[in-house]
């Protein structure tokens, strides 16, 4: 492949009409500029984890302000993906992509600069808003700069960044809160990304390829039904527990659930019509689809329901350093990035199977966590170990789910479909740190000795077990639709 390749460009002729001129990229560059993009929007869902007890100590923030200083970046980033990969169409994904990344670099200074955890939660939410920009516009980005074997070779290395960013955020945030650069404690897990982020826009100044313009219909109303039902449903799964669960929270609860359903009339009225809804209807009922979605939901809602839990319980109720607990995660992140870049080197035929064994195993492993854990010790060397092939089995499912899930939807389909499948993971993320978080604070009591710490992280490790066996069912269920669908075919 050559170092530069033509990519469609819009300009205006005398009559006001567009067509389009080709000019000159770089398609390694591009590629290099979009995947750090992507990968600092992932590290972001994660890097707050082992931070979490240095920001309640600094900051004086009670267990519902934590669990929004973490889940309150993924419910925006979650809320606004699919909206945003249509805001590309119609005004060009380079322009929406660097336009994300200036309002998450300026959004993460502020993060670093919070004077206290109410502006924290406030400049996550904005922090939010720059990813669900930037994101959805990468595969996009890609999809127009690559063809053939070097679209492949660039989709993988695109995987291999959705497999490994989130649990390398474990590590690099210990590191970085461990280091107490100049006395600043948690700020600069925030303050990285600044001089990233100025990177990214210099480099990538006139340098991306732009496209051409769609005028493709927005769905204000299913923008606002989503909205609605994901922050109806979060809100008082994150501060219930700390209010004594409230009416209100049963009642935004209930709302949350008439707006879900009210979501799902909405968008079937609008295909109907001919319109452009939200969720399409058609990748929805594709054949495995919406069971493949729901496994990679509940398996991203163990992942961050665990690590928001543990690493909380290994900081604040043992005592030990960002660094230990960044460490003590490490095994999983080197395991789940490695499989998720590696495993379709596996023999094809057996792809189809992976998902549902390896999520059984997987959620053994938390059985063993929490026997570990449940009279208050550390995590033993076994343990520690077995983390590493739990990274494995988990990037090894959630990489086959993603791919299994847009290989079943129509080309044309494939970006709304990719909209989707990002949309469930930071869904699962929201509700991992939101529902696992809560219970593990519920099972916690108010004794604060290390009994009922440990107590407290078997009880999550025991739940996140579970999500994982309902995950496996989940992809049962998937496997089921293809065959019957290869059957009719």
């Amino acid at each position: 492949m050559t170092d530069t390749a033509p990519s469609p460009a819009a300009h205006t002729r005398g009559d006001g009409r567009q067509t389009l001129t080709e000019r000159p990229v770089r398609p390694n560059l591009v590629l290099t500029l979009v995947l750090v993009g992507q990968f600092m929007a992932l590290l972001d869902v994660s890097v707050v984890n082992v931070a979490v007890a240095t920001i309640q100590n600094d900051l004086h923030a009670g267990g519902s302000a934590l669990e929004l200083v973490v889940s309150g970046y993924t419910i925006v980033y979650a809320v606004f993906l699919i909206t945003s990969a249509r805001l590309g169409e119609r005004w060009g994904y380079d322009r929406m992509y660097t336009g994300g990344v200036a309002l998450f670099t300026l959004a993460s200074l502020a993060c670093g600069l919070a004077p206290n955890v109410e502006f924290l939660i406030a400049f996550r939410l904005i922090q939010g808003l720059g990813a669900a920009t930037m994101v959805p516009q990468v595969m996009s980005l890609l999809q127009r700069t690559f063809t053939g074997p070097e679209r492949i070779r660039a989709l993988g290395l695109y995987t291999a960044v959705l497999s490994s960013g989130m649990v390398v955020g474990q590590l690099l945030g210990g590191v970085i809160v461990d280091a107490a650069l100049f006395g600043s404690g948690w700020r600069p897990i925030f303050l990285i990304n600044v001089p990233i982020g100025l990177v990214l826009l210099i480099a990538g100044r006139g340098r991306l390829p732009r496209t051409p313009r769609s005028h493709r219909a927005l769905d204000p109303v299913g923008l606002v039904l989503l909205s609605l039902s994901v922050a109806l449903i979060v809100v008082p799964l994150v501060l219930g527990h700390e209010h004594g669960w409230p009416l209100w929270g049963w009642i935004m609860l209930t709302v949350g659930l008439i707006c879900v359903a009210a979501l799902a009339i909405s968008q079937r009225r609008i295909a109907l019509r001919g319109g452009s809804p939200l969720l399409r209807g058609r990748v929805l009922a594709a054949p495995g689809f919406a069971a493949t979605g729901l496994a990679v939901c509940l398996t991203m809602a163990g992942v961050a329901g665990f690590m928001f839990s543990v690493g909380l319980y290994l900081q604040a109720g043992l005592g030990q350093s960002p660094l230990h607990v960044g460490l003590t995660f490490g095994p999983m992140a080197a395991g789940f990035g490695l499989a998720g870049a590696t495993w379709r080197k596996l023999p094809p035929h057996l792809h189809p199977r992976l998902a549902v064994p390896a999520l059984l195993i997987y959620s053994a492993g938390f059985g063993l966590i929490a026997w570990d854990l449940h009279d208050g010790s550390s995590m033993s060397v076994t343990a520690r170990v077995s983390t590493l092939f739990m990274g494995g089995l988990a990037g090894i499912a959630y990489g086959q789910l993603f791919a299994s899930a847009l290989a079943t939807v129509r080309v044309e389909d494939a970006p709304d479909a990719s909209g989707i499948m990002v949309t469930l993971v930071q869904l699962g993320n929201v509700l991992g740190v939101a529902v696992i978080g809560t219970l593990f604070f519920n099972a916690l009591g108010s004794t604060g000795t290390n009994a009922s710490w440990g107590h407290a992280a078997a009880v999550a490790c025991w739940i996140v077990a579970g999500v994982s066996v309902a995950a496996a069912l989940s992809s049962g269920v998937r496997n089921f639709h293809h065959r019957r669908a290869a059957r009719v075919l």
